[in-house]
C-alpha cells in the first residue's frame, strides 16, 4: 500500500484494489496508517471478487465525494458463457444451460435501462438489496437509466469471452453481462475512472491536483480565497458557468463554487 502524506490538505490516493479484499477492508487498512480520526472514504466501491482502481479520499477530499463519484467508468471483464449464476458473479450458485451467445454477441450502447442485479449494495427499504437476498428475501430492484459509450467483444475462446466497457457511473457490469443471455462474470477489473488509471496506483495527488482534472479551475487572490473560505459569494468575471474548483496563490483548493452569469456561489469548502 502507498505510503499516505498529504492527508492534513486532503488527497486522492489510487489504489490497485487486489482480488478478495472488500473496499471496506483496503480502505481500513489505510485508515489504519493515518492519524486517528482522519476521515477516509472512497469514489465508487468495487466487489469483492473484483479488481482494479479503487480512488480513496482522505481528510477533506471526502467533502467532494460527489464529484468523483459522477465519472465515468472503464473496465475489462472475462465472461463465462453457456452459464448462469445468482448473483452474476462466481460467488453465486452455478448452473450450466449450454446456451451460449452468439458470436459476436449484440452489444447494447448508448443509454439503457437496466435493472440492478438483487446482489448488489443499493438500499431497499433501508437495507442493502445483498443483505436481502441472502436472507432468502424475494428483492425487486427498480430499472434506470445509464449510459454505455464502448461495448466491445475482445476475444472469445470456448465458453469464455473478454469484454472492454465504457460506461456511466452507476452501471452495473454484471447486469450487462448476464442480459447477453446465458453469461457471468467470471473476473472484473476496473480500468480507469474519469482521467484516474490503474497504471498510476500508488500515485497520491493532493485535492487540488485532483480536482483541477474534473473540474474547471479558477485561480484567486488570497483576499478572494479568503472570502470563499468563508462561505461569501464573490464576482468571478469570466468564469466557466457550472461547477469549477477555486485554487489560492499556493495552488491548494479553497472550495468548489458554482458559478452563475460571473457570480460564485461556495458549495463546498476545504478551508476549515
Amino acid at each position: 500500500m502507498a505510503q499516505v502524506k498529504l492527508a492534513d490538505q486532503g488527497s486522492l490516493l489510487l489504489v490497485d484494489k487486489p482480488e478478495g479484499p472488500s473496499s471496506h477492508a483496503v480502505i481500513a487498512e489505510i485508515r489504519r496508517e493515518l492519524p486517528k480520526g482522519t476521515k477516509v472514504g472512497h469514489a465508487g466501491t468495487l466487489d469483492p471478487f473484483a479488481g482494479g482502481l479503487l480512488l480513496v479520499l482522505i481528510g477533506r477530499a471526502t467533502r467532494a465525494q460527489r464529484f468523483f463519484m459522477e465519472l465515468p467508468k472503464t473496465y475489462e471483464t472475462v465472461a463465462r458463457l453457456g452459464w448462469t449464476s445468482t448473483t452474476g458473479d462466481p460467488e453465486g450458485e452455478l448452473t450450466h444451460t449450454g446456451r451460449v451467445p452468439p458470436d459476436p454477441p449484440d452489444l447494447p450502447t448508448g443509454v439503457i435501462r437496466q435493472r440492478p442485479p438483487a446482489y448488489s449494495a443499493i438500499k431497499v427499504g433501508g437495507k442493502r438489496a445483498y443483505a436481502l437476498a441472502r436472507a432468502g428475501e424475494e428483492v425487486e430492484i427498480p430499472e434506470r437509466e445509464v449510459r454505455v459509450d464502448r461495448f466491445e467483444q475482445i476475444w472469445r475462446r470456448g465458453e469464455e469471452a473478454k469484454f472492454l466497457i465504457e460506461c456511466s457511473s452507476g452501471t452495473y457490469v454484471r447486469s450487462l453481462i448476464a442480459d447477453l443471455g446465458d453469461a457471468y462474470c467470471l473476473s472484473l477489473r476496473r480500468l480507469a475512472v474519469g482521467p484516474f488509471r490503474v497504471e498510476d496506483a500508488g500515485t497520491e495527488l493532493p485535492l487540488g491536483d485532483a480536482l483541477a482534472k474534473v473540474l474547471p479551475t479558477v485561480e484567486v487572490d488570497e483576499p478572494t480565497a479568503a472570502r470563499i473560505g468563508h462561505g461569501q459569494r464573490v464576482r468571478l468575471p469570466g468564469a466557466p458557468s457550472g461547477h469549477a474548483v477555486c485554487l489560492d496563490p499556493a495552488g491548494q483548493a479553497v472550495a468548489v463554487v458554482e458559478v452563475v452569469d460571473g457570480t460564485a456561489r461556495p458549495r463546498v469548502g476545504f478551508r476549515s
